[in-house]
């Protein structure tokens, strides 16, 4: 008989996404049951405002007690440090990317999940956007053609403003690379994922448009105003990278955080012997299809397309889904993998695990590699 007791779930993290991952968990049927925030006074404050039992003083004290799984949802710097402790205490593990600041980190995570064998996953949640699948499908169909060139962009206009700040825009936070390492290692991951290829050499260029920001901290995307003293900046606000595939594919990304107008708009088009195709997560509704007769736009639909955008596709067609069913999309599949490590069910496809975060973070290094030294470089 399956096991219906509900998952213990703790969340390291009270910002805007450890409320995601909240809200996901329990969508997914979990009891929330313990928070951890910036400080002890700080994780009483959000547990009475979210109504859970446990205000987690320290790692420590998460290791030690009986949750089930752990979502990491904290600055970047503690992610490797958190899930290593975590998974020795043999806690399942769901962890925001980066996995860690450095390709090492990143790799001693990834090692430590592979022995000890908890389940491991990290929130590449474009992935379990419908028309995302849809598109993978479509590419490695027969009809599509040989893919000859992969690329596109990731644009986001948060931190436009001279006195926005941000927590992540410390390297001592937020690690060495801001732009690429936070959204660029989204669009990478995607565009790897529907193509099935890997990119192998890249050639980097980065910018620091603005040169120095408030010191103060603040949560991402709230565009923080700050009269703090200012402080030099040494993350970039944008990238870009060209690359080619270990199928000889050629392909190229722009990254950046200043691109007035640009909400959240992560553009990957495909191009292929016979069809081209283009997911915009701004519109997420829709995949476009272009052939040398004309283009169709795809919508999402329960009842049409291939089985992964129809399992995903939860509501009817012409009713939006967006950004938080994907996510919940994501967290729901992280527990079924937990599920399947108990021996009820299997693992679902598609699910980006750490050695998914070990590989952003090899292109990462990579990409800062070639852009100091202003040359190709091997991932």
């Amino acid at each position: 008989m399956a096991d219906t007791t509900p998952r213990r779930v703790a969340i390291l993290g009270a910002g805007m996404i450890g409320d995601v991952h909240r809200r996901a968990a329990q969508l997914a049927g979990a009891d929330v049951v313990g928070v951890m925030a910036s400080t002890p006074e700080r994780s009483r404050e959000v547990a009475a405002a979210w109504r859970v039992e446990q205000a987690f003083g320290s790692i420590a004290e998460v290791a030690a007690s009986d949750v089930d799984v752990v979502h990491i949802c904290t600055p970047n710097a503690s992610h490797v440090p958190y899930a290593i402790e975590l998974m020795e205490a043999g806690k399942h593990v769901i962890c925001e990317k980066p996995l860690g600041v450095n390709l090492a980190d990143a790799q001693q995570a990834a090692a430590v999940a592979e022995r000890t064998g908890v389940v491991n996953t990290m929130p590449f949640a474009y992935r379990f956007h419908p028309m995302a699948r849809e598109m993978r499908a479509r590419v490695r169909s027969g009809e599509f053609g040989e893919v000859n060139l992969i690329h596109g962009s990731y644009l986001q206009d948060w931190l436009l403003n001279p006195l926005a700040t941000s927590w992540r825009v410390d390297p001592a936070a937020g690690g060495p690379s801001r732009a690429f390492g936070d959204i660029g290692s989204h669009w990478c991951d995607l565009a790897e994922w529907v193509t099935g290829q890997r990119i192998t050499d890249l050639v980097s260029t980065i910018s620091i448009t603005i040169p120095q920001r408030p010191a103060a901290t603040a949560a991402s995307f709230s565009a923080v105003r700050s009269d703090a003293p200012l402080v030099d900046v040494t993350t970039e606000d944008s990238a870009l990278i060209l690359f080619r595939t270990d199928a000889d594919v050629a392909g190229s990304a722009v990254i950046s955080q200043l691109s007035a107008g640009r909400k959240n708009r992560l553009w990957v088009e495909v191009d292929g012997g016979s069809q081209s195709a283009v997911f915009d997560q701004e519109l997420p509704e829709q995949l476009w299809i272009g052939s040398e007769a004309g283009a169709t736009i795809l919508v999402r639909d329960p009842n049409h397309g291939s089985t992964e955008q129809r399992r995903l596709a939860t509501l009817p067609a012409g009713h939006a889904q967006g950004y938080a069913q994907c996510f919940e999309a994501f967290v729901a599949d992280s527990y079924a993998a937990v599920d399947a490590h108990g021996g009820q069910g299997e693992v679902p496809d598609g699910l980006p695990t750490f050695p998914d975060g070990a590989r952003a973070a090899a292109i990462c290094d990579a990409m800062l590699r070639s852009a100091s030294e202003k040359q190709w470089v091997t991932v």
